[in-house]
């Protein structure tokens, strides 16, 4: 059956990575590219002090580190118990698609990091700051899940990769929210 889904699952792969032209390759190579992003959590960061306070936002920092070392870590995990081949290392997807990133990855793709990192950090800054700005969390829904398909673009990571990639995001959101906000009511009295 697991296998079933891999089949299943590399075909729509090849359906969405051949979706790509050369045109657009800089641009999801920039968007997959972690670096990228770095003058944007610095903007979350200011954004959760601005709105939240210090403490609130040294808070928030823990549990985004934590929740992303845990989904990180889970989904190597996973990637060693299912050692399902990246694309760009499945020999009978040679030549089928196009392999825009492979070079110097890791040999197993199941699940995605990148999917379930980004997921976890769109869902618990948007909730954190719904009050404020009750239409971020969808920009950054759509930010965490243009990320996801870049993986897909560049080759690296099947779309199956990706979506229970997002599925640990989205767990590893849910638990950390709680802890923030356990931790939020018994340290710091009142909840915005």
């Amino acid at each position: 059956m697991i296998q079933d889904f891999f089949n299943w699952d590399a075909q729509i792969f090849l359906y969405f990575n051949n979706l790509g032209e050369q045109k657009w390759d800089w641009f999801w190579l920039l968007v997959t590219e972690k670096k990228t992003w770095i003058p944007l959590y610095v903007i979350f960061l200011i954004v959760l002090y601005l709105k939240l306070g210090w403490k609130k936002t040294l808070l928030a920092g823990v549990c985004i580190a934590l929740m992303i070392t845990c989904a990180d870590q889970f989904t190597n995990i996973l990637k060693n118990y299912f050692q399902r081949l990246r694309p760009c290392h499945t020999p009978e997807l040679q030549g089928l698609f196009r392999p825009i990133d492979c070079e110097g990855r890791g040999k197993y793709g199941f699940t995605s990091a990148h999917a379930s990192n980004h997921i976890a950090v769109a869902i618990f800054i948007g909730v954190l700051l719904r009050k404020q700005y009750k239409w971020l969390i969808y920009v950054l829904l759509l930010w965490a899940l243009m990320i996801a398909y870049s993986r897909v673009y560049v080759g690296v990571h099947f779309t199956g990769d990706v979506f229970f990639g997002s599925l640990i995001g989205v767990v590893a959101s849910y638990l950390f929210l709680k802890i923030y906000y356990y931790l939020e009511k018994k340290y710091f009295f009142e909840r915005d």
